[in-house]
């Protein structure tokens, strides 16, 4: 596993004191940064504040079992992409179930093929710093995104999304839920006939007005929002106002804004790039700049001031 590994840290949580030194020794000659825990609260702790990026949970533990630690962990901001997971008995379906419910991603039995679990170590870490790296990359570019199940039930959010939904009275944590009439919304399913349902909805409350912008159902269930401050409106018509840009010019700076070339901009705008080039030409002449760097830190203090 060293090729993967990259010092990757994992967190042991097991009760059996010969697990833990079994485990730790294994993944330690692995290359692994190793930390150990005999209980699930001790665990939560050691997770706070050593970070792992990947655990290896017992599901059957005295108090605390492994399903609740799972619940707690991966509910908390930071947390959304933790794989875990979990360490379950011979026949024991139902701990299967439950870990997976839990926010678990996977299982192996007990005894422990070391090979085994190497691999899924392996498939898991790289899915996690994926993950990490497209959340990053919305982090980045200030989206307003949230994630959620068909129920309405918070999987994640950006900085940005987080902020504006606690001032409309929601709390962005994992595990919490979007206002009952988003999540009436998303359930509605679409007609067999007739027009589509809209693709957004519009939500005041605490003299706020948000508006919830579908983007994408995936196939585990994962549902992405756009949210979009309809006091300040969304990035592309705030372009427009503070340089007078046609709409079609303000998508256009906005990509630019990201770091996207002019053919990566076509493909993205679905136009060709002659004509890219065309509305970066409009840009300039609007914004009085002669390079693209340029129209890209007058777009980012617009679109980021407070």
């Amino acid at each position: 596993m060293h090729e993967t590994s990259d010092c990757s840290k994992v967190l042991i949580v097991d009760d059996s004191p010969d697990a833990l030194a079994m485990l730790s020794d294994a993944l330690s000659l692995e290359g692994m940064d190793v930390v150990v825990s005999s209980s699930g609260r001790q665990a939560i702790t050691l997770a706070n504040t050593t970070v792992p990026d990947i655990v290896l949970m017992d599901a059957i533990m005295p108090g605390m079992d492994g399903f609740e630690t799972c619940q707690i962990l991966k509910a908390a901001r930071g947390f959304e992409d933790l794989p875990i997971i979990f360490m379950t008995g011979y026949n024991e379906s139902e701990h299967v179930v439950k870990a997976l419910a839990s926010g678990g991603v996977d299982f192996v039995s007990k005894p422990i093929l070391l090979d085994q679990l190497f691999a899924r170590m392996r498939v898991h870490l790289g899915n996690a710093r994926r993950a990490r790296s497209a959340r990053n990359a919305l982090d980045s570019t200030g989206r307003w995104i949230v994630a959620c199940d068909g129920n309405g039930r918070i999987r994640w959010s950006t900085p940005q999304a987080s902020e504006l939904l606690l001032r409309v009275g929601v709390r962005p944590d994992a595990g919490a839920y979007l206002p009952w009439e988003v999540a009436g919304w998303l359930s509605e399913p679409q007609p067999q006939d007739g027009p589509p349902l809209p693709q957004a909805l519009r939500y005041s409350r605490h003299s706020q007005d948000v508006e919830f912008r579908l983007l994408s159902h995936s196939r585990d269930g994962e549902i992405l929002l756009r949210l979009v401050d309809r006091h300040r409106g969304t990035d592309e018509e705030q372009l427009v106002r503070a340089f007078g840009l046609t709409l079609r010019e303000a998508e256009v700076l906005l990509w630019v804004a990201h770091g996207k070339s002019n053919k990566e901009i076509a493909d993205i705008l679905d136009m060709s790039p002659r004509t890219v080039n065309k509305h970066m030409e409009q840009i300039f002449n609007k914004l009085a700049v002669e390079k693209r760097t340029s129209a890209a830190t007058l777009a980012v203090k617009v679109l980021w001031r407070e």
